[in-house]
């Protein structure tokens, strides 16, 4: 951890406080003086501030049920910030770790510990994350084989790595049909539901996916991450168990 950020999480200082108190001579990592900002700190270094030896806040885990029309980031852009839903102090502190768009909904998790959401958002770490995908229309045969093995993106110079993708049951829909009287002017339809598991976040990657199969995602919703599965109801958050912070750890 840097050393500015190490010291805002164990004060109350402003950002601009910390700088100003590193690089007066004020703090000191192992009884050396520091006067570098990305200095960086590890756990077992004894880090003084004023003579007095700093101890940081506890890291905090949280996952939380994303609505649509909000989004995954620390202010507000086009729609509100899902950290708007938090009433927690020192938010600004928290980050999410792996985003989702605007309109998808679902598990998104949120932390202080970069370390930790470097495990989850990492390609290379292998965290399987699972959507739920509603598509404009059925699912071509080949799809799943074609997912296994990764596709090529429009855009893109490597194929995706490869991807779980599994067709789900869902209930009947009665939409109206233009070609049948108002009495007896409704037939079924099925919609099309899959689960898609992948372990990459590429740009808009469940979307583009579908799109490159001649797919559309009508809606999109992650339910899964790794072993921890959605429990809350939507636009609710708790904090997570430490079994559930360990299961992210290597």
């Amino acid at each position: 951890m840097r050393l500015d950020k190490f010291v805002m999480r164990s004060t109350r200082l402003t950002k601009q406080q910390v700088t100003t108190c590193i690089e007066s001579g004020e703090v000191t990592v192992n009884q050396q003086v520091i006067t570098d900002v990305r200095y960086q700190v590890h756990e077992n270094n004894l880090i003084n501030y004023l003579g007095e030896q700093l101890i940081p806040r506890a890291f905090r885990y949280l996952m939380f049920n994303k609505p649509a029309n909000t989004i995954c980031s620390n202010v507000d852009g086009d729609y509100p910030s899902i950290l708007n839903q938090i009433n927690i102090e020192d938010k600004q502190e928290l980050h999410i770790a792996g985003r989702l768009d605007a309109d998808t909904t679902g598990l998104v998790l949120i932390t202080d510990d970069g370390r930790w959401s470097f495990n989850i958002m990492r390609p290379e770490q292998n965290c399987e994350k699972t959507y739920r995908v509603t598509l404009s229309k059925p699912l071509a045969n080949d799809v799943v084989k074609r997912f296994e093995k990764g596709v090529l993106l429009s855009g893109e110079a490597k194929p995706t790595l490869p991807a779980k993708l599994k067709k789900i049951r869902v209930e009947q829909a009665f939409v109206p049909d233009p070609s049948q009287n108002q009495q007896d002017g409704y037939k079924t339809q099925m919609p099309q539901q899959v689960l898609l598991t992948i372990t990459e976040g590429r740009y808009h990657q469940v979307k583009r996916m579908f799109f490159s199969v001649g797919n559309r995602v009508n809606a999109l919703h992650r339910e899964q991450i790794g072993q921890l599965k959605l429990d809350i109801p939507l636009g609710h958050w708790r904090y997570l168990t430490q079994c559930e912070v360990n299961s992210f750890i290597n």
